[in-house]
Parts: structure tokens; sequence; C-alpha cells
């Protein structure tokens, strides 16, 4: 007997999403292969899905952008890789588009798919408890399911509406896999995660490089890394801090390192980060942060009018558990007056190191299903497209 035949896409944006998005598609073709069906997966994103096997038709790698006034001078390349997508769509006719997260274009994108009648599942939600909570409604009558990561999100939505399921967080079993028990967390090493977009770096690392030039001279036994998520990143941290060292010749010696993120999340006894995935990862890992973030002038005041933040935080961890567990701090407060007691206070023997440690067990335990995240991610996926048989 034949397979059935089914095809799918899954678009992602940013680096986070190409991580959930491969493990989506592995666990996708596993399940449907034990179901008899030939799955074919196409879409949009970077070098984790292509090696999953996604037939990529538009590489997202550098398109993660932040911020009004960032995405307005890309806005012609998000336009064209819009209605390259959509004339895809249309030929192809999927049995379903997966999207990951990135609601900027993918919100546009499931509009042109409701005109097509094409099923759209949302796959990781878009934060609209922060961020536009107009798109509330348009998703619950847009889409046809939604996985949610965050137990709390299954409240946000209208479930008499939008069948909503939570399925756990990915990076509990990605970051699991990836557990080398050979590493052992070093009190010596701090690590800097100074973001994964140009914009993020440009603005974060010189004020944590202030942060460095104060700790170090009282606490001389700290040896400090910055890692970066790739080559392209590493180099304007490079310039970065070759800039700042012709300026202010105390700054004690920092390793730059590329792709090691995951490394030092084992190794560092605690760190100061971006504001991102980054800080889920790190605290599934048993990683302390101050985390911080800063954003254009512009589009800074734009989100002080339009943003509400959700339970009082932006950092993910201290939504998720409504309370903070790392002190975060954005724009003008981030400065060497605020940032150096709250890194002391995480460091061995710090007052606040002992309850971080606590929360970021019980983060593991809130985040934590039945199955596997991408298990019951993809199972989602193909109980929904057998519904409809072409």
């Amino acid at each position: 007997m034949d397979k059935q035949e089914k095809k799918i896409y899954i678009f992602a944006g940013e680096s986070s999403g190409d991580i959930y998005g491969a493990k989506l598609a592995t666990e996708a073709k596993r399940i449907a292969e034990e179901r008899g069906v030939n799955l074919r997966i196409s879409g949009m994103g970077g070098e984790r899905m292509a090696k999953a096997g996604v037939d990529l038709q538009v590489d997202s790698t550098e398109l993660g952008v932040v911020g009004i006034f960032e995405i307005l001078k890309m806005i012609h390349v998000f336009i064209k890789i819009y209605f390259k997508l959509v004339k895809m769509a249309k030929t192809e006719r999927p049995d379903a588009v997966v999207l990951i997260d990135y609601p900027g274009f993918n919100l546009a994108y499931t509009f042109a798919m409701a005109r097509l009648n094409i099923p759209i599942i949302w796959y990781v939600s878009p934060q609209i408890w922060v961020w536009g909570k107009w798109r509330k409604k348009h998703l619950e009558r847009l889409c046809r399911k939604m996985l949610v990561i965050f137990p709390f999100e299954t409240e946000v939505y209208n479930r008499e509406i939008l069948n909503v399921e939570f399925v756990g967080h990915p990076l509990l079993e990605i970051i699991d896999s990836r557990i080398d028990r050979n590493i052992v967390r070093d009190e010596r090493t701090f690590v800097l995660l100074p973001g994964s977009r140009s914009s993020e770096i440009t603005r974060l690392l010189t004020p944590m490089l202030d942060v460095v030039r104060e700790i170090a001279p009282k606490h001389p036994e700290l040896e400090f890394v910055i890692s970066a998520p790739r080559e392209k990143m590493a180099k304007l941290c490079e310039k970065i801090l070759n800039k700042y060292r012709k300026k202010h010749k105390d700054l004690p010696e920092i390793k730059l390192t590329c792709g090691t993120t995951h490394y030092y999340q084992q190794k560092a006894v605690a760190g100061l980060a971006a504001s991102g995935t980054v800080t889920v990862e790190s605290a599934l890992t048993g990683l302390p942060l101050v985390v911080i973030y800063k954003m254009n002038f512009f589009t800074a005041l734009l989100a002080l009018v339009l943003v509400k933040l959700y339970r009082g935080f932006f950092t993910m961890v201290n939504i998720i558990l409504n309370k903070e567990v790392f002190q975060e701090f954005a724009q003008y407060k981030v400065n060497n007056k605020n940032l150096v007691p709250a890194v002391e206070a995480i460091l061995p023997g710090g007052s606040r190191r002992k309850e971080v440690e606590a929360d970021m067990i019980e983060l593991r335990r809130v985040l934590s299903s039945d199955h596997k995240p991408s298990e019951s991610a993809a199972i989602a996926v193909l109980d929904e497209i057998s519904k409809t048989d072409k």
C-alpha cells in the first residue's frame, strides 16, 4: 500500500525558532513514518532546520531584528519574502503551515493563509500579553490550533474559540540532550552573553564591559569570557571590545569565544545577559544571571505607550514564576550603580544566590510536561492535518 502524502510548512524567523523548528521537524518526520505517512516539510528557518531535513525556501538567519525602526530598515526584504512564500503556498497548497513565534511577519502570513483556506497552527505563541493584545482576536479567529510552551498561556486565549494546548517547553529536551556531565561549574568563570543580534550587542556589550571593569578589582579570582552566538556577532564583539580597551587600559583580560554559549552555561558560576531565550536556557542549565536590555530611543518611547509588562517583568524566567528570579534592568537603569550589586548578589556567597538556585529548579518543574515537548507538538500537528484529507 502506497504511503499517504502530506506536506507542511514550518516558518521560524529567529535563532530560537530555528532550534524549535528543527526539533519539531525531526519528531514530525519520525512519527509520520510510524503512521505510514510520507511527510514533506518546507519553510523558512536557519541552519538547524536545514540539517533536520527542512527544504528551506528562505534563510532567516539575519532576519531576527527588534524594534519598529530596525524593522523599517529591512521592510523591503520582508515584503519580498512575504510574497514569495504566499505564492509558494498558492501553488503547493500545503496541508498546514506551522508558524513559530515571530509575530510581525507570521501574523501577516496568517491573514494570507486564511484567504487561501490553508490551516494555520501556531507553535510558540506570540507574546500578546505584553505587546499587541489586539492580535489576540485575530489569532483566535484565524488559527486552527495554538501550541503553547508556557503553562500560563492556556489562560491567555479564549479556549471556547481557539484550540489551545500546552506541550511543554522544547528547551527542556534540547538542554538535557546537550548536557555534558564532564563539565564542572567553575567558581572563577563569569560569562557575558550580549545577545544574538547586532543591535543588541551594539547597545549592551559596552555597559557589560563597564561592569567588568568595576567588579574585577573586587573579585580578582574571576575570569571573564564573552560568548557570541556565531562568527559575524563575534567579529562585532571583537570590534567593540578593542575600541573599549583603547579608552580603558584597566579593562582585565576577557576571552572572546564563538558558539560556546551552551558550554559556558554549564561552566560559568554566573553571568550578565541580554534578555531573550538565553535567559530560559541559562536557568534550565543552572546558571544565575543578571538580565539587561536596551532599545532604540524612539522604539523605547513607543513601547512605553503601547506595552504593559505582563506580571511586571520583561525576562521570561520571571514572568513564568511570577517573581524576580533574575534581576532585570532596562534602558537608563542599565548602569553600574544597579548592575554591580546585582551581579555580586548572585556570585558564590552572594545574598541572592541560594534563592536563585532554588527558583531555577522550580522553573524546570513548571515547564515540564508528560511527554517530550517536541514530540507532543509534532503529534498535535499531525493529528490536525489528518483531519482534512484532500
